[in-house]
């Protein structure tokens, strides 16, 4: 059985010593970089490989065109999962310690857009693990390296020009997915502009999540989405953050409730704010 949404610690643990399975360790603080990699190296899961954002995750910044964090380019990004042993018929499993909001649900979409099934983000994240007591180690394992061959699916992603079309067009919804103090330009920055684009709804992923970390079932999830997009088709929707990361979670929340098709604006408010005729709203 092929895991391609959410995997709990217990099932997890099931398969833990199965050949064909890669866990990779996604935790990453925006305010302090290095932090994952500290912390993989002090305890990660039995197996697992360390998935850096900054390293692993993200391309080159092209000053005044992209955002923070743009994609890296597929055929680098496909080299790296064979570096981490991964073939077409591996079962992936990601964590982060924010049940997949740091960046874990961002791996998880990367690799559905190269092409991969076959990945799931840990229900819960590193914690989860924790509680359940699963086998932690501080050893950085070997993998037997593979060669991975990218099949490409656009659609799982928007770029800036798509934003600006549907933001203005009543069958499609963009929907900002920080909290309500980001999308109204108040609290933490990590950009020299505050607002939300114009046009754009707000979907908090936070509300996709229980207060253990945990996401809300699947059915609480269809209801939650459906309170926003109405009988909108879900490939109508668009979701973007701050920089390309946690907007993810909602388009794994939504794949999740049986609504696949959203997209994310990997670009984000960092991409968006890079030219000034860009309308943003407060």
């Amino acid at each position: 059985m092929a895991y391609t949404t959410l995997i709990s610690a217990a099932e997890l643990a099931a398969m833990i010593s199965h050949r064909d399975l890669v866990i990779l360790d996604a935790r990453f603080s925006l305010d302090d970089e290095q932090w994952g990699k500290y912390s993989y190296l002090a305890g990660h899961i039995l197996g697992a490989h360390q998935a850096d954002l900054a390293e692993h995750m993200s391309g080159e910044i092209i000053e005044g065109v992209t955002g923070r964090r743009p994609f890296p380019d597929a055929e680098q990004f496909a080299a790296q999962l064979g570096t981490w042993g991964i073939s077409p018929s591996t079962q992936v499993v990601t964590y982060d310690n924010e049940g997949g909001l740091m960046a874990a649900s961002r791996l998880w979409l990367m690799l559905r857009w190269l092409g991969h099934d076959a990945v799931a983000v840990l229900d819960g994240g590193y914690q989860a693990w924790l509680t359940a007591g699963g086998s932690v180690s501080t050893q950085v394992p070997t993998p037997t390296t593979s060669v991975y061959p990218p099949k490409l699916r656009p659609e799982f992603i928007a770029d800036v020009g798509e934003v600006d079309s549907a933001r203005v067009q009543e069958m499609t919804c963009v929907f900002d997915s920080r909290g309500e103090e980001g999308y109204h330009g108040r609290g933490k920055y990590y950009d020299p502009i505050r607002g939300h684009i114009a046009g754009a709804g707000l979907a908090d992923r936070a509300a996709t999540m229980e207060s253990d970390g945990r996401f809300l079932s699947s059915d609480a999830l269809r209801a939650h989405f459906i309170s926003l997009i109405g009988d909108q088709a879900p490939a109508d929707v668009i979701f973007y953050c701050g920089s390309g990361i946690t907007a993810a979670q909602n388009v794994l929340a939504m794949t999740h409730a049986g609504l696949p098709g959203s997209r994310m604006y990997v670009g984000s408010w960092s991409e968006w704010i890079t030219d000034p005729s860009r309308p943003v709203e407060l």
